[in-house]
C-alpha cells in the first residue's frame, strides 16, 4: 500500500492491529542519504521477531 503520508501509514496500520487484537511497532527505516528524508519505514506486528537493539560504535 502506499499512503500520502507517513502518519497517515502508521495511524492505518495501528487501528488495523487494534481490530485484529495486537499491536504494532515501528521496525526498520530507510532515510536518502544526501538530505535525511524517510524514504520507507517498516510497521510490524510487536509480537514478531525481536526488536532491534541500537548498535553502538567500538
Amino acid at each position: 500500500m502506499k499512503f500520502d503520508s507517513l502518519e497517515e501509514g502508521v495511524t492505518f496500520y495501528r487501528k488495523y492491529a487494534k481490530v485484529c487484537g495486537s499491536t504494532t511497532r515501528m521496525s526498520s527505516v530507510k532515510k536518502r542519504s544526501s538530505d535525511g528524508v524517510i524514504l520507507f519505514k517498516y510497521c510490524t506486528c510487536s509480537k514478531e521477531g525481536f526488536k532491534e537493539t541500537p548498535k553502538v560504535a567500538p
